[in-house]
């Protein structure tokens, strides 16, 4: 690569979050350089916890079968009381997204997978050892001064993507504010190697005089947490004898593993003011900080790019406007936010100030135990804000009460293809816009037009109870018959009183259409519009 290179999109920052939007932009098709100051991929485990969302962003950027066989599948969370006891546990059991909910895994491991997934793409470049010193904004670009061992090179880029983490410079450069808290209470954090304990579980002890977490993970790994009493300064927590003391009291046998990292953090739930200025945009870390408690730091950065990268895709290729950028906040920071204020909650419970406090939180957790409704809230984390929006690029749902909205992640079931083979509904949905419909179902013109402006693929569904059509029709191009054979698009598309849907690339349901409600292809058509397409 030469000095003054220009790319459609640069992204700034390779870890998890930036690592997986250059993989999607690859995908899409989209021309991509990756920038990282550091000579490699993170080698620290970091984050701990990948859920099902994030597992299925993974599946759409084409690295599930090397992800999945290098993460501990579907663990949950037992909670014990300050005298030892357990009061609760979360082990959720299904799998909405076609993936378990929770999930450990390493985050060396996950960022070397996805960095080398790049690979793939001839169109997207990495260059490790690249340091942004700064960039300005220009009326159609932005350019950036990178310097690399020493040199300056001078790049630039349609749209700049800071996933450069929570002190990013980018965002300082900016004037972006972060609103929100730092909170006083500090955490040791202690990663261990060759566990014996097959445990598979994370123990959360909510002891009032030393709460503690338990955190096995994957090839032998296991991480352990302690709160720090007011007072301790990080060299006294950081004393090996010390904290191998906490640690025995705990599970013995992890007393004397190897250490692989101890470290002093300070937690966060801070949202940067602005996601988007001119053609800069935040992401991860940049753009919110979460406390750790329910492990959705990074898979809240996961998302973000999940949003963003067929956004970008769709601008930087013409068919919608640059005003489809501006959904990316609106979409993205409230959702993050109530992940955060979960992560908070939650926190409350794990880090009790007293034995009254702790009892109490406790207490009220058994009782809500008792009654089998919130049970399975809890058990199934049904409590987790669902990954919905309250504006942005979707046409708004005419039936409020349907469990499965417009502007919401739509369920990822199996579907059955003729000859009895079943897949996962992404892979058949493909990487773009879908149509999903009733098998048969004529298209009305407003729809089959943008149907064919934006290449949708076109998926016919045959109810669960029935067999497929015989003869079955012929194959067409970008035309897919398949069965629903768990049932769950049909639920989905009754609750909502529809005959159709329209999916978008990140899987979030675009629009319900319904031949008896006047005007929802004519509401479709407008939103495209207002975005920048240019249909007949």
């Amino acid at each position: 690569m030469h000095a003054s290179s220009h790319y459609p999109v640069i992204v700034l920052g390779a870890g998890p979050t930036g690592l997986t939007l250059a993989n999607l932009l690859g995908v899409y098709g989209v021309r991509t350089l990756l920038l990282e100051r550091n000579a490699s991929t993170v080698d620290e485990p970091r984050a701990v916890s990948i859920d099902d969302e994030s597992l299925r962003t993974a599946q759409a950027a084409g690295l599930i079968d090397e992800i999945l066989p290098t993460i501990v599948q579907g663990y949950g969370v037992h909670y014990y009381s300050w005298s030892g006891r357990q009061f609760a546990r979360i082990e959720p059991q299904s799998t909405e997204y076609g993936y378990p909910k929770r999930n450990a895994f390493r985050q060396p491991v996950l960022a070397r997978q996805l960095c080398a997934g790049l690979q793939r793409f001839p169109h997207v470049d990495a260059l490790f050892r690249h340091e942004l010193r700064q960039f300005t904004q220009e009326q159609d670009k932005v350019v950036l001064d990178v310097e690399h061992d020493g040199k300056r090179v001078v790049l630039s880029c349609d749209w700049l993507v800071a996933c450069d983490g929570g002190r990013s410079g980018v965002r300082e450069q900016l004037g972006i504010a972060m609103s929100g808290n730092t909170f006083a209470e500090k955490w040791l954090i202690v990663d261990m190697l060759d566990r014996t304990a097959p445990f598979r579980h994370t123990r959360t002890y909510c002891d009032p005089v030393r709460p503690a977490i338990r955190l096995p993970g994957p090839n032998g790994t296991v991480r352990y947490e302690f709160m720090l009493k007011e007072g301790e300064t990080p060299e006294y927590v950081l004393d090996e004898q010390r904290f191998r003391a906490w640690i025995r009291e705990r599970e013995p046998l992890d007393a004397e593993l190897p250490i692989a990292r101890k470290v002093v953090y300070t937690f966060h739930a801070r949202l940067a003011e602005r996601w988007r200025q001119g053609r800069v945009l935040l992401a991860g870390d940049a753009a919110h900080l979460t406390p750790p408690f329910a492990g959705q730091g990074m898979n809240s950065g996961i998302r973000d790019v999940t949003n963003l990268a067929w956004k970008l895709q769709e601008v930087v290729h013409g068919r919608l406007g640059a005003e489809l950028l501006d959904t990316y906040e609106a979409e993205r920071k409230p959702h993050a936010w109530a992940l955060i204020k979960m992560a908070l909650l939650i926190g409350r419970y794990m880090q009790p100030k007293s034995l009254l406090g702790a009892m109490a939180a406790q207490w009220a957790l058994k009782a809500c135990s008792l009654y089998p409704p919130a049970r399975d809230y809890v058990l199934q984390l049904k409590f987790k804000p669902k990954p919905r929006f309250g504006e942005g690029f979707f046409v708004p749902c005419q039936a409020p009460d349907a469990a499965v909205k417009a502007g919401q992640l739509l369920p990822q079931p199996k579907v059955e293809l003729p000859g009895g083979r079943r897949q996962l509904l992404d892979e058949i949905l493909g990487p773009g816009f879908a149509y999903v419909g009733w098998v048969g179902q004529p298209l009305a013109p407003e729809v089959e037009s943008l149907v064919a402006a934006f290449g949708m693929r076109r998926v016919e569904i045959v109810p669960a109870q029935d067999d497929f059509p015989w003869p079955l029709p012929p194959a067409e191009a970008g035309r897919l018959l398949v069965r629903d054979c768990e049932g769950v698009l049909q639920k989905v598309l009754a609750e909502a009183g529809a005959d159709a849907l329209l999916v978008r690339p990140d899987r979030y349901v675009l629009a319900f259409l319904s031949r008896r409600v006047q005007g929802d292809a004519a509401r479709l058509r407008e939103l495209f519009r207002r975005h920048g397409a240019k249909i007949g």
